[in-house]
């Protein structure tokens, strides 16, 4: 296995990786992806068909013989927001929408890597800047493909902390598995401070870009949950996408991060043309 991103510091107590799920097998033949840092959701909820209709599900081909298991979300007909460290230096994807069951969804598209924009701040040690794009053709919408709505642009957000939260995608559903999930999962999770998330990750990687959940009771996002949604559980709205946890493990109780979505709507807007 290959990890994307470790970055170790003096004061923090644990080590950051990023939740992609990497895999290396024949280039012809169909494998379950192993762990890595993409991940699905430990301790979760099955989700049911049409539940999360903006989930949008990647395998990603990085080489010949390397490809990795990734999540996303449907922002527009033609687009798909994931995380940079998924699509860094891919050579094509694979892109699943309107699916519950991981490989049986209602469309599927291949784009290679000049449909890929990777934020160009994206640092691989501190996994800052971890957000990307994916332009697709154009998708029919359906009772299981929708888009999700994004903040809306403004002068000012809310910090998030003590909102209740929820996170979704195909990764790992414990530490003691070593492929990602068959049906999609998902979890209800609570925004902390980037205060308390860098007494464990360092403000390296803990920059105000960044949004923190805690993972009580080993519930948490996992290797191969990688760039997929995070909501606001009253309103649906996604204001983050999963970009790293723990090295030590998803059910010890360490913060998960995500990619502050209110950080980036201009430089999503640039692309795009999608605002709110």
């Amino acid at each position: 296995m290959k990890f994307l991103a470790v970055f170790v510091l003096a004061l923090a107590t644990a080590t950051a990786f990023d939740l992609r799920s990497n895999e290396i097998h024949h280039l012809d033949v169909e494998v379950p992806v192993l762990d890595g840092p993409d991940g699905r959701i430990t301790n979760g909820k099955t989700a049911t068909t049409g539940q999360f209709p903006y989930q949008v599900g990647l395998s990603i081909k990085k080489s010949a013989l390397s490809s990795a298991w990734c999540g996303g979300s449907l922002i527009g007909k033609n687009w798909v927001l994931t995380a940079a460290h998924c699509t860094i230096s891919a050579k094509s994807v694979t892109v699943y929408l309107g699916a519950t069951v991981r490989t049986s969804p209602e469309v599927s598209y291949n784009v290679d890597a000049s449909d890929i924009i990777v934020h160009t701040g994206y640092n691989s040690k501190t996994i800052v800047d971890d957000i990307s794009l994916i332009k697709i053709p154009s998708v029919t919408y359906s009772s299981k493909i929708q888009v999700v709505k994004l903040p809306s642009i403004a002068s000012t957000y809310s910090t998030y902390t003590g909102d209740n939260v929820i996170a979704s995608g195909w990764g790992r559903t414990s530490d003691a598995v070593t492929t990602v999930t068959t049906n999609l999962q998902w979890a209800d999770l609570v925004v902390i401070s980037n205060t308390k998330c860098a007494a464990t990750y360092g403000t390296a990687s803990v920059v105000a870009s960044k949004i923190c959940c805690s993972t009580p009771n080993k519930v948490s996002t996992c290797q191969g949950d990688s760039g997929g949604p995070l909501v606001l559980a009253s309103s649906k709205v996604q204001i983050g996408l999963t970009s790293f946890g723990a090295e030590k493990g998803c059910e010890l109780g360490y913060p998960v991060a995500f990619t502050r979505l209110t950080s980036y709507l201009n430089w999503i807007k640039s692309y795009t043309g999608i605002s709110y």
